[in-house]
Formats: structure tokens, C-alpha cells, sequence
């Protein structure tokens, strides 16, 4: 007596504990439907880098006697970057113009000769072949002196070129040398010569971003970016899309373009190397109506919130039906009644997943009673079914496409608030930036939407507790059996076992 007493208050409990819901009084925020502009992105990460990079190099050899630049160092053009050691070539330019000197008096000498003997041979004192050679040393004296000439003004570049000094405005950005090392000519070695230094005008950089292959055809030049790098966290840089690399890299089997993108730099505020975000543009719509992406759901979503909004079932699947044949009446038209019914059921891909979940063990989708029954209304109630239309809408998913209101995959719905009643509407949607989704059709503006977050939490949070109860109370109809059939109960159960 005791245990059965025991018994019959666990099941009082139960059932006390089945009749208790969750709170009904779900706080529904509502939004109006407005005009905005909506601006549909593309978002890359990305690194600063120089548009140019200049790399100093030194046409003389020799020891670096002085170098007043360090990295970080801003130059501007003809600033002393580098002095190399001048006394080997400056040597050499003072031989060339004391060459030259000489060569200038050797040719004034020959010139004063070659005038005498010209006067002599024509007083017939000289022969022809002593004028000859008069004008040959003349000749030989002239040459001398632009060879001179020539060997002075080389030697007077090369004085030059052991002073480096900077070709264009920038910063100093690398400096692998210092001042003792003994470097080596660019235009005389075969290695190229040495680098003294790389230098690169920073007040106008360039990010370069990897962009998804899913969204490169979106990407154009010219397009407007804004850039986020990771040491400025709450500012924005904006630039421009400058060029889109034909060349595709791959990342982690991901398959990747180049897109750079120009920034203006003239406050210093980007360094090469930084690390940041790119979002580019490739949509923009402005002064259409909008409403908050949280107010749209698919078919599916919206027979699971309509109950917690107080929405009948009849008059949303009265809505579903009506939104179905409006997207496709033109396509259908006097089409056979086998073709209208199938519209509204599932496409032969969920059917066969319901077939092996029927099969399937309890916890499965054959074994949730709630989902089975949903398909069953779906199969046997045509396009006017919730079930159908959860199904067919789940095909498409609930993303805003600019397919929407026209057919299964693209069906979506609102719910409009009107003297603090929900009623439910087929829209039509446009572009969307996840916060925003542009309507077509569908609603008008001014017009009260519900933001259905918390709606659907509390709609999932009912049907979870729902399958609790439903477990628990099979448990406990187990347990009850015995201590109402006594002896007979254990005797039905031998042949089981056996």
C-alpha cells in the first residue's frame, strides 16, 4: 500500500508539473517600417604595405664614412643619405684635370705649329709631306684634349656618386648598413652592388586584401573601402579599390584574390605591416522601404513563432496558401490537380528523409511525434498545409534574397501589428546588410513589424519542455503499470523476455 501510495503522488506531481508552461508574457519588441539606405558589403582581412619602394644603392665602392639617417628618418629630395670614403675618386679627378690641362697646352703648341707651316709651305720653303705632318700633330693634340675632357667629367661623376643622396620624398623604412662597412658598386659588380637602404613614401600606402573567390566578382575598381587596422580600432580609414589581381592564390584550400586597395596616409597614422579589415561596397541602395532583418522569417520560423504570437494556425496557412499561388499562378495557370497539390508538399528529397526516419530509433527525425505529425499535415493537406510550407520553405533557407514571395525557396513573412493584434504577411525582399533587409512588397510604410528574436526563443523553449513532459509522463505510465496489474503485468512481460 505504501508503494503504491508512493506511485500515485509521483504521478500527481507529473502531472502538476505538465500543466505548468513558461511565462506567457513574452515582452515582443516591434519596429516600424521605414525608408534607409542599405549598403551590401564585402569584407576582407588585408595588410598596409608602400605603393613604392625605393631601393638605395651606391654606384661608387668604398667605406661608408658618414650616414646622418636612421630607419624612421623622413628625407626629402638631394638630403645627404651616404658619404662614402672620396679620396680614391677624388684622386682620380684631379688626375683627369691635370690631364686635361696638359692636353689643352699640347693642343694651343700643335695649333701654333701647324699655322707656321702652313705659311712656310706656301712660300714653298717646306715640303708637302712636313706640312702633313704638322696637321697630323694638330690633329693628335685635339683628340687628347676631349679624351681629357671626357676622362674629367667621369671622374667628376663618380666624386659625385660617393655621395648618396636621396631620389625622392619619403621615410627611411630599412638600413642594412652602417657606417665602416665597406660596400660595393651597383654598376661594376656582379652581385648588383650593395643596398644601402629602402625607402618608401608612406603618405600614401595601399592595403592589400585576400577577397573570397564567392565575392570577387562583386569587386570592382574603383569601388569605395573602408579600412579598420587593429592598432587604430575605432577609426576608419577610407579609400579606393585600386586593382583587382587576375592571379588567384590559395589559403588553407581557400582560394583567394589580391585586391589593393589606396589610402591616403598623410598624417603617418598607417605603418607597413599593419594588420586590419577591409570592407568594400558592392551594392548600394538608397530610400527604400526597410525593416530590421530580425522581423523576417521563412515559413518554417513563422509557424513555429505563430503560436506565441497568438496567431491561429488556420489563418496562416489561409496567408501561406494564398502567397504561393500569387508567386506562382502564372507558372501553374490550368496546370493539372496533381501538380497544384504538389507545390504543397515536400519535394521528394524530404519525403525520402521522412521514410527513413520513420524507421529510425526514437530521437531521430522518424521518432520526434511533433515533426512526424507536421509532415503528415503537410503530405495530406496540399498547398493550404503549415506543414507543407514549412517544408518547402526550409528547401530555401531563411536568408533575404531577391527572390523572395515568389515561390517556396524564396517565401518570406512578417508579422505586422495592428491593435495589439499580430497578423502575418507574405513580403517580397531585396538586398540586405544582416540589419537591415529592403522590402518590395508586401507591407507599407509607418507600418508596425514584430522583431521575432525573442518569440522564436520562447517558441523553442516551449516545444523543448514539451518533449521533456512527454518522455517524463511515458516513464511514469511504465512504472505505473506494474502496481495496477500486479502479477498479471509481470506474467504478460515472461513471453517478451522469451
Amino acid at each position: 500500500m505504501m508503494r503504491a501510495s508512493g506511485i500515485a503522488l509521483a504521478i500527481a506531481v507529473a502531472l502538476g508539473s505538465c500543466k505548468k508552461t513558461t511565462d506567457p508574457s513574452v515582452v515582443i519588441e516591434t519596429a516600424p517600417v521605414d525608408r534607409r539606405s542599405i549598403v551590401l558589403s564585402a569584407q576582407a582581412n588585408g595588410t598596409v604595405e608602400p605603393v613604392v619602394i625605393v631601393e638605395v644603392k651606391s654606384k661608387a665602392s668604398g667605406t661608408i664614412i658618414r650616414m646622418p639617417v636612421d630607419i624612421g628618418s623622413n628625407v626629402r629630395v638631394g638630403d645627404l643619405l651616404v658619404q662614402i670614403d672620396p679620396r680614391d675618386v677624388q684622386n682620380q679627378y684631379d688626375q683627369a684635370a691635370a690631364d686635361l690641362s696638359s692636353a689643352t697646352v699640347s693642343r694651343a703648341v700643335s695649333l701654333a705649329q701647324r699655322n707656321r707651316s702652313a705659311d712656310l709651305y706656301k712660300q714653298n720653303i717646306i715640303t708637302a709631306q712636313e706640312m702633313e705632318a704638322a696637321t697630323l700633330a694638330f690633329a693628335n693634340a685635339d683628340a687628347s684634349v676631349i679624351k681629357a675632357r671626357t676622362n674629367l667629367s667621369i671622374a667628376r661623376v663618380r666624386l659625385q656618386d660617393a655621395t648618396v643622396t636621396a631620389p625622392a620624398n619619403g621615410t627611411i623604412i630599412e638600413r642594412p648598413v652602417s657606417v665602416g662597412m665597406v660596400i660595393t658598386s651597383a654598376t661594376s659588380s656582379a652581385s648588383g652592388g650593395t643596398t644601402i637602404l629602402r625607402m618608401a613614401d608612406l603618405s600614401n600606402v595601399r592595403m592589400r586584401s585576400f577577397v573570397n573567390e564567392t565575392d570577387i566578382g562583386n569587386v570592382k575598381p574603383g569601388q569605395v573601402a573602408t579600412v579598420t587596422v587593429d592598432a587604430y580600432p575605432n577609426r576608419r580609414f577610407v579609400g579606393v579599390v585600386e586593382r583587382v589581381d587576375p592571379q588567384a592564390i590559395v589559403q588553407s584550400s581557400v582560394t583567394m584574390f589580391p585586391v589593393l586597395v589606396s589610402l591616403n596616409n598623410s598624417d603617418g597614422a598607417l605603418k607597413p605591416g599593419m594588420n586590419g579589415q577591409v570592407v568594400m561596397d558592392i551594392a548600394r541602395k538608397d530610400n527604400v522601404l526597410a525593416v530590421p532583418s530580425d522581423a523576417i522569417r521563412n515559413a518554417r520560423d513563422a509557424a513555429t513563432v505563430a503560436s506565441v504570437l497568438g496567431v491561429s494556425p488556420d489563418s496562416l496557412r489561409s496567408m501561406l496558401a494564398a502567397g504561393r499561388r500569387g508567386g506562382a499562378g502564372g507558372a501553374r495557370g490550368g496546370a493539372a490537380s496533381s501538380t497544384a497539390s504538389a507545390a504543397g508538399r515536400p519535394d521528394s528529397a524530404a519525403r525520402a528523409r521522412f521514410r527513413a526516419g520513420a524507421s529510425s530509433t526514437p530521437g531521430s527525425f522518424g521518432g520526434d511525434s511533433t515533426r512526424r505529425r507536421r509532415f503528415a499535415q503537410g503530405g495530406a493537406g496540399g498547398a493550404g498545409s503549415t506543414g507543407g510550407a514549412s517544408f518547402g520553405s526550409g528547401q530555401g533557407g531563411g536568408g533575404a534574397g531577391t527572390g523572395g514571395g515568389g515561390g517556396r525557396a524564396g517565401m518570406q513573412i512578417v508579422f505586422v501589428k495592428k491593435d495589439g493584434k499580430y497578423t502575418p504577411r507574405v513580403v517580397r525582399v531585396g538586398i540586405s546588410d544582416f540589419d537591415y533587409t529592403e522590402i518590395l512588397s508586401g507591407v507599407n510604410q509607418g507600418e508596425q513589424v514584430a522583431l521575432l528574436g525573442a518569440a522564436l526563443l520562447q517558441a523553442q523553449r516551449e516545444q523543448q519542455q514539451q518533449r521533456i513532459r512527454a518522455g517524463t509522463g511515458g516513464g511514469l505510465q511504465q512504472q505505473q503499470a506494474p502496481a495496477g496489474g500486479g502479477g498479471g503485468g509481470g506474467g504478460g512481460g515472461r513471453p517478451g523476455g522469451n
